[in-house]
Order: C-alpha cells, then sequence, then structure tokens
C-alpha cells in the first residue's frame, strides 16, 4: 500500500510539472532581438554587414524588420541563413521517454536540444554543404509577433497538414507543367534531392523511440551513465551521449560519419586519424527514415561527397573558460572560433538555461533558443510540416552572461581537412600575455598513450573531471548549469 501511494504521488508530482512547465514555455511574448548597422555579425563561418548605403544616422536596425525604403545591405541574407539552421525545441505530448511517464522535456532538456542542434548542422554540413539554405526560410513569420500557446500551435500544425493534403502533389504538377530544358530539369533535380536531405536529417531528430538521434535515443544513452530524464546535463556528458548516438546508428545514410571527443582539454590527432578511416562495423543498409525513401549514397550531393576511403569525423570539445564566471579573456577566443565555417557552434548557456551558440556582433552572442515549448510532430509521414524546425528570430546575450563550461564543436570531412583544422586552430589557441592557459590543445599521439583518463567514467569527465559527490539543486524547472 506504501508503495502504491508512492507512485500515486509520483505520477501527480509528474502530472503538475508537466502542466506547470506547458504553462511557462507555451505561452510566451518574445522581445525583438536589434542589431547594429555598423558592425559585421558572423554566423558560423560567414560574415554579414548590415550598413545602409543610402543612410548612416541609424545606429541600430531590427534583422527581420527593416524600415521602408531603407536599404539594409545583406541582412535578407543573414534572415536566410538564419532561419536554415535546424532549430530543436521543447516538445510536448510525444510517447513516454525511456525510464519514466515524461511525456514533455519542457524544464529540463534544453541542453539535450541544444546538443541536437550542433549534431544537426554537423550533418547539414556533411550533406549539404555550407551554402545550402532554406528556400521557404524567408516565408516564416517572426516569433514576436504573436502570442503562442500550445493550442495555437496545434491549429496551426493542422492547418498546415490540410493545405499539404489539399494542394495538389509534386508527381501531379509534373503531369501537367510542360518539359523544361535539360539545364533546368537538373537543378530541379538537385534541388529536390536537398529537400530529401532535409527532411531526413530533421526525421533523425524526431521525438519517437526509433529516431536515431531523437530525444528518445539520447535519454536512453543517458540512461547509462547515471541520467534520468528529467535530471540535468552538462556539456561534457552531453557530448558523450552525442558520440555514442552517432557511432550507433544503424542508418546507410549516417554510415559514413562517426564523432570523436577530446579528454581533459585535450585533442589526441592519432586519435582522430583513426576516426577518419573507413568504417568497418557500420555498414549495416536500413530503410530510409522518411515515407518515400531517403537519398542514396550514390544520389548524395557534390557539396557534400567524401573520400572514399575515409569517413567525416564531428569533433567534440568540453572546455571551461574560466570560474564561477566566463573569463573576458576568452571572449575574443570565442569569437574566432565561431568565425570559421568548420565550426558547427557552441553548446551550453547562460546563467540557469542552455542554449546553441552560433555567432556573434560586437561583444553579443548569437544564439538558437531550445526554450520554446511545441507539439509533437510524427516525422514519419514524409509530407510532415517543416516550419516549427526552423526559428525566423534570432537572440543575443552579452559575453559576460556566457556560462564558462561548454562544448565547442567542428566538422572534419576527412584526415586533410583536420590536418588545416588542427594547424589553424593551433594559432588561434597561442596564449597572449594576458592569457596564461589555451581552451583546449592539440597533441600527437593517442589519448591512452598518456593514460590520462585511465579508470574515469564518461559521467565523471563533466568539468571538473574529477568531481566530489554530486549536490543536490532544487530548481523550479529551469536548467542548472554547474
Amino acid at each position: 500500500m506504501e508503495n502504491k501511494g508512492s507512485d500515486e504521488v509520483e505520477k501527480l508530482k509528474t502530472k503538475f510539472c508537466s502542466v506547470w512547465n506547458n504553462v511557462k514555455y507555451s505561452w510566451a511574448l518574445k522581445s525583438k532581438t536589434l542589431f547594429s548597422r555598423n558592425s559585421p555579425v558572423l554566423l558560423l563561418g560567414r560574415c554579414y554587414h548590415f550598413k545602409a548605403d543610402d543612410d548612416g544616422s541609424a545606429d541600430e536596425a531590427s534583422c527581420r524588420e527593416p524600415e521602408e525604403g531603407f536599404s539594409m545591405g545583406n541582412v535578407e541574407a543573414f534572415r536566410k541563413d538564419f532561419t536554415s539552421r535546424v532549430w530543436l525545441t521543447y516538445r510536448e505530448e510525444f510517447p513516454p521517454l525511456p525510464g519514466s511517464t515524461l511525456t514533455t522535456d519542457c524544464g529540463w532538456g534544453c541542453l539535450l536540444r541544444a546538443g541536437q542542434m550542433m549534431l544537426a548542422q554537423a550533418l547539414v554540413l556533411h550533406f549539404l554543404g555550407r551554402d545550402w539554405t532554406w528556400s521557404e526560410a524567408l516565408t516564416l513569420q517572426p516569433l514576436d509577433t504573436e502570442t503562442w500557446t500550445a493550442s495555437a500551435a496545434k491549429r496551426l500544425v493542422a492547418s498546415l497538414e490540410a493545405s499539404l493534403q489539399g494542394s495538389p502533389k509534386n508527381s501531379d504538377r509534373q503531369h501537367s507543367e510542360p518539359q523544361s530544358s535539360s539545364q533546368g530539369s537538373a537543378e530541379e533535380a538537385e534541388a529536390h534531392l536537398k529537400e530529401m536531405y532535409h527532411r531526413t536529417i530533421i526525421s533523425w531528430f524526431g521525438d519517437t523511440s526509433s529516431a536515431l538521434l531523437g530525444l528518445h535515443r539520447l535519454v536512453r544513452l543517458g540512461l547509462t551513465m547515471g541520467k534520468n530524464a528529467g535530471n540535468w546535463y552538462g556539456p561534457a556528458v552531453v557530448a558523450h551521449i552525442l558520440k555514442k548516438a552517432v557511432e550507433e546508428a544503424m542508418d546507410s545514410g549516417l554510415a559514413g560519419i562517426t564523432a570523436y571527443v577530446s579528454q581533459d582539454c585535450t585533442v589526441y590527432s592519432a586519435d582522430v586519424a583513426d576516426c577518419h578511416k573507413p568504417p568497418s562495423a557500420r555498414q549495416a543498409s536500413v530503410s530510409p527514415p522518411i515515407a518515400g525513401g531517403g537519398p542514396s549514397k550514390e544520389d548524395q550531393p557534390g557539396s557534400a561527397s567524401i573520400l572514399p576511403d575515409s569517413q567525416a569525423v564531428i569533433i567534440l570539445i568540453p572546455v571551461r573558460l574560466g570560474g564561477e564566471k566566463i573569463n573576458p579573456e576568452y571572449f575574443e577566443f570565442v569569437k574566432n572560433i565561431l568565425s570559421v565555417e568548420y565550426c558547427i557552434g557552441i553548446i551550453g548557456g547562460k546563467p540557469k538555461q542552455a542554449c546553441y551558440f552560433v555567432g556573434f556582433q560586437d561583444d553579443s552572442l548569437i544564439y538558437m533558443d531550445p526554450h520554446y515549448c511545441q507539439s509533437f510532430v510524427d516525422v514519419s509521414n514524409g509530407d510532415f510540416p517543416l516550419q516549427s524546425f526552423h526559428c525566423p528570430s534570432p537572440k543575443k546575450i552579452p559575453f559576460t552572461r556566457m556560462d564558462p563550461s561548454c562544448t565547442i564543436g567542428f566538422y572534419s570531412r576527412s584526415l586533410q581537412d583536420y590536418d588545416r583544422i588542427r594547424e589553424e586552430l593551433s594559432k588561434l589557441l597561442q596564449p597572449s600575455t594576458k592569457e596564461k592557459y589555451p581552451a583546449f590543445t592539440f597533441v600527437q599521439g593517442h589519448g591512452r598513450d598518456y593514460d590520462l583518463s585511465a579508470g574515469l567514467t564518461p559521467e565523471k569527465l563533466e568539468w571538473p573531471f574529477i568531481r566530489s559527490p554530486p549536490r543536490t539543486v532544487t530548481t523550479a524547472g529551469d536548467f542548472v548549469l554547474l
């Protein structure tokens, strides 16, 4: 009887927390983000200038709503680039997570979502290249123009599904439209192939137990590290979870990519070189994850082709850029890291909230925010709506509010690529007169040769890497970075 009573109490607590989090994160009025017209904006290695050609008097401009008749430089290009990044947020009403009755990740899953976004950017680079942008990116409405609720999101998804069902199919349009030139057909075929990759990538992050890189799979892997659904996840732990998820993903589309996590802020070049070698046990071919069939390796776009004798590597480097607060001496380092195209961003956060940093302007970081609850989307349907997986509203925070504990990500397509990345980053990591220690280092050889991590379990790799017994933290549902 006592056990039955305690179970009922736990279920009641779960329901109460779920309702509270849904109210807290499903109803939000977003504030407009302002960008300076006089300073360049860096977004994952791409530089954009908003300075007007005909008027330099204004100091600030909204990135999404330029004044009528005012030239905004290439602000539209920035909007399209930012909105094309895959946005993964809190969701509700999905199937229960492994080992729990939770059907939402509101209040605790923000760092897992940030990790998914960084992993998605690596896959976009791998399959589509850095120049790719979503054709419908500029059609999305800014989130701060409306008050959103969970029911409003459901109505939006329902209307989108209805419009998709009522619109003529691609095959019908192809029969009714006259045949275009061979050049036009080739361009259409390339665009169609990239759209298939776009949908396939998003479907890998679906909120179901079968999704290869979805929340359910990440939570299941977290259980092996002592992390339960509803617990907080540190940036280093998430890095190891992402590595396992990529390595264990049995899909032909992911057979050409793997992941590497640095040890104690040290990247061992021989270990990365081993990761670049062709896979031996990941050749199983399974059905594509979306209805109608996904793109095969033979159909891979030219921008995403990899050497036949190697596989790409996602390099994840957990670091700490200060003590209780970020050390200002690392501000320039973070800017330099986000300025290179092979950087896939930084997962970390601001106090009590995790986010995905993708760029900067002046002394502010640009990030994608997972703290927005949306309804579950069934990605098994080949025509699932894409709008909720792309964010039209960038956010900014000062560098001073960045939590020092974070994980930096890079994408290396081949061993030759890695040699270039190592050479370029080694120059950025040279300590200045003020900086006594680099954020991380590159070392020749294998990690086992140095025996620095012998006996450490993955969860002990969280900073500091040898921790005292975990302390209990009471929160109101927010993510806490320790």
